[in-house]
């Protein structure tokens, strides 16, 4: 029974995101931000503070539970607070949800997998071995490079054996730079409610979003570059 417990919330959570995937894929849309907008922000502009708490409530359990929506989430978050407070609603939330995908994925499962490569030889152990080392840089290069999907990287640290606090806090400082921009996206949602437009959403992969992210990526790898010089030398 006590396994069971430990695994109970990493199965939720992955059957939350099954049935998520099925059924609430278009429900948690553009077009159905878009319908809703102004009973959205007039509940804001009476409710604020319930509307904020609301708002941080909903994003941490959609993350939380892997369902899809999060862009959309984000691009609410600046819709309805504007840039600031809405980024840093947005970066809190997405936080707060990864952490929970983490723990329930490290006491699930992570924690006798971890165990395991740590007592292996392979090429998995040693990834795990140069993980540990370096776990700063490379959580923090995971984050602002947008290559993994959000959810396989809250999982595969908890695989690892990274600690919580690293994992919360590159979390955090990682997914700043690309959640302001979706973020600024959706604080202008007005204007393209307007005009009858869907916002372009592939802005984060140009030249003008995407080289600044691959530069504090290359900024965060110099720590592994330089141990790896040392090694050598």
């Amino acid at each position: 029974m006590t396994s069971l417990a430990r695994k109970l919330p990493i199965l939720l959570i992955l059957t939350a995101a099954v049935i998520g995937a099925v059924f609430l894929r278009d429900k948690i849309s553009f077009e159905a931000l878009a319908e809703h907008r102004a009973a959205l922000l007039a509940y804001r502009d009476a409710h604020f503070v319930l509307a904020s708490l609301g708002f941080v409530a909903v994003y941490v359990a959609i993350v939380a539970l892997s369902l899809p929506g999060a862009t959309i989430a984000t691009l609410t978050g600046g819709f309805l607070f504007g840039l600031f407070p809405g980024v840093l609603y947005n970066v809190i939330a997405a936080t707060l949800g990864a952490a929970a995908v983490f723990l329930a994925a490290r006491a699930g499962f992570g924690a006798a997998a971890a165990e395991k490569l740590q007592s292996s030889t392979g090429a998995a152990a040693r990834l795990q071995a140069a993980l540990r080392e370096n776990q700063w840089s490379a959580l923090l290069i995971m984050r602002l490079v947008p290559a993994l999907p959000f959810f396989l990287a809250n999982l595969i640290p908890a695989f690892l054996g990274i600690r919580l606090f690293p994992f919360a806090l590159t979390t955090f400082l990682g997914i700043i730079p690309g959640t302001f921009v979706f973020t600024s996206i959706g604080a202008g949602l007005g204007e393209v409610f307007a005009r009858g437009e869907t916002p372009d959403l592939g802005v984060i992969f140009t030249a003008p979003v995407l080289l600044p992210l691959l530069g504090l990526a290359a900024l965060s790898a110099l720590p592994i570059v330089f141990k790896a010089l040392r090694k050598e030398h």
